[in-house]
């Protein structure tokens, strides 16, 4: 075998693990997105149905403690920080802005890590945007015992959990770390 066709099997053998790596690039970025639009897209939906179904009626029982009760929410949790719409909104971006600038940099983000990630990100921009266009966000889901969320506080919830029990508990030589 000569020189020449050593390097040309060399590169031909690169070019399917090159190939490999540019889909399993775009197979991890398409989950981030897909999990970010997904919640994004219900959240509003969600919060436009509350609107147009609650608002007129304040609160509706469903079963045991769980009601749907329209909240227009100037503050945060727990209602601190009341009417503070230019903080949030700094906030929101800076926290949108970092997601996106760190995800960047994670060149190997299993796959639960990528569906936290995409939960956070689909809920910061959902209550952003009430934040911006409204200056207040929606929320419904009422417990009678715990302030009223909505869908994109969920996902915030639920993605921050899951990602710090992962990082805190799952062994980093795990196969659900690849």
């Amino acid at each position: 075998m000569n020189t020449f066709e050593a390097t040309d099997q060399s590169a031909a053998s690169r070019k399917p693990a090159a190939a490999r790596a540019a889909s399993a690039l775009w197979r991890r970025q398409a989950l981030f997105v897909i999990t970010a639009a997904a919640v994004f897209g219900l959240d509003q939906v969600t919060k436009a149905l509350a609107v147009a179904y609650l608002e007129p009626v304040g609160s509706i029982p469903l079963v045991g403690f769980l009601r749907l009760t329209y909240v227009e929410n100037r503050g945060a949790a727990f209602g601190v920080l009341q009417n503070q719409t230019l903080f949030f909104i700094v906030v929101g971006v800076a926290v949108v802005a970092g997601l996106l600038a760190s995800y960047r940099y994670l060149h190997t983000v299993p796959p639960l890590l990528n569906v936290c990630l995409g939960l956070q990100l689909g809920g910061a921009l959902g209550n952003l945007v009430d934040r911006v266009r409204q200056g207040y966000v929606v929320d419904f889901f009422d417990l009678t015992w715990w302030p009223v969320f909505n869908i994109a506080d969920s996902a915030i919830v639920v993605g921050v959990g899951v990602m710090t029990y992962y990082l805190l508990f799952v062994p980093r030589n795990s196969s659900e770390h690849t």
